[in-house]
């Protein structure tokens, strides 16, 4: 890449390297199953593989990468049955999150989930699945940062592996992010009426959809998944 890397801070040096790393993986500059040699990233990067090898190991535990000895370092890949268990966990912590959100999220923050709902309605139109893969992170995201609760942070690296990572594998389609974008808008309903236990349950019952899809395809025998 041509992209000028500029550390703002030596202190906080590995933050800001597993940061850039992320948003490489999130984007598809990694692919899931690409080689992450260290030699030619921390020469891209400017720095030495000190900080890049801690950078792998934090993204190591978020579920980014996967570390072999022999193999060197990837980006993870799509194995659905674990797909499957990532999005149990996010079942419950969407519908948390959709809870607190109807109890606190503001006029403004409601406002901008609005904006989301109509963007992605417009995407389906015009069907581009990378920008919708992204309004649909964001949409969740102004969820879990509405519900102002600290506990929901590690729902943040959950929610980009199986909407942004993973989702090129599963070859996302126009018709089902039809269907999401549906649900997406009973989510905002609820929490604009302020109806907490309505929000949980819709939001929860959107992952599940995905969720039963995934189960679907894992049970196809032509279905193909990177290992």
């Amino acid at each position: 890449m041509d992209q000028v890397l500029e550390w703002r801070s030596q202190s906080r040096l590995l933050d800001e390297v597993a940061q850039a790393l992320r948003e490489r993986i999130y984007a598809g500059v990694y692919a899931p199953g690409a080689t992450l040699r260290q030699e030619r990233i921390a020469t891209e990067f400017g720095i030495s593989r000190t900080p890049l090898r801690e950078a792998f190991r934090v993204l190591e535990r978020d579920g980014l990468v996967v570390n072999k000895p022999g193999s060197g370092v990837r980006v993870a890949t799509a194995d659905l049955p674990k797909l499957l268990d990532a999005y149990a966990v996010r079942e419950a912590m969407d519908g948390v999150a959709a809870r607190n959100a109807a109890e606190r999220a503001t006029s403004g923050e409601i406002a901008k989930l609005a904006k989301l709902v109509d963007l992605q309605k417009k995407q389906i139109a015009d069907w581009n699945p990378s920008a919708y893969s992204q309004s649909n992170v964001d949409f969740h995201l102004a969820i879990i940062g509405a519900a102002r609760n600290a506990s929901l942070a590690t729902l943040v690296p959950l929610l980009h592996l199986t909407s942004q990572v993973f989702a090129p594998a599963f070859a996302l389609s126009s018709e089902r992010a039809s269907a999401a974008v549906a649900e997406h808008s009973e989510i905002l309903d609820a929490i604009q009426q302020r109806k907490p236990d309505e929000a949980e349950r819709v939001a929860r019952a959107h992952i599940h959809a995905t969720a039963v899809r995934l189960k679907a395809q894992l049970a196809e025998p032509q279905t193909r998944i990177e290992a």
